[in-house]
């Protein structure tokens, strides 16, 4: 019994480390506020949001559920155009500036390249997403 007690004793216990927890089911696309995370205790694991800085206004991927450690892969920066939404598309070059009426086919973030139907003629363009419902157009 001593020596089950001393084995025991003798064996390293998983590592306790701060993790930034979800304090409510945070569904996939929503932005995270600082009233939606909290520290909490959990066993130390690799890739697990310890700062609130790298959670706060960023969006899951992916469902995040009540008191369980936030994962940074499962996080992305927020969409500005969402599938479906019309933006503006905008198209400059040599003096030339033209700013018409699109419908996005994809969402995206800031800089992320999406596929919009230019509502005009119905051409499929791909621009870079740069202000919330702002797509500029690349030859």
């Amino acid at each position: 019994m001593r020596a089950l007690a001393l084995i025991l004793a003798l064996v390293p216990g998983a590592a306790l480390a701060e993790a930034l927890l979800a304090t409510r089911t945070l569904r996939a696309g929503m932005v995270i506020a600082a009233q939606d995370i909290a520290f909490g205790t959990q066993p130390a694991a690799p890739g697990i949001a310890t700062l609130p800085e790298e959670v706060i206004g960023m969006e899951p991927r992916v469902t995040l559920y009540a008191g369980r450690p936030i994962p940074l892969s499962a996080l992305t920066t927020p969409a500005l155009v969402e599938r479906n939404q019309l933006v503006t598309l905008h198209f400059a070059r040599s003096g030339l500036d033209i700013r018409t009426e699109g419908r996005a086919l994809a969402r995206g973030a800031e800089g992320e390249e999406v596929r919009v139907m230019n509502l005009s003629s119905r051409n499929i363009v791909t621009g870079q997403v740069t202000a919330p419902g702002v797509v500029v157009v690349h030859n």
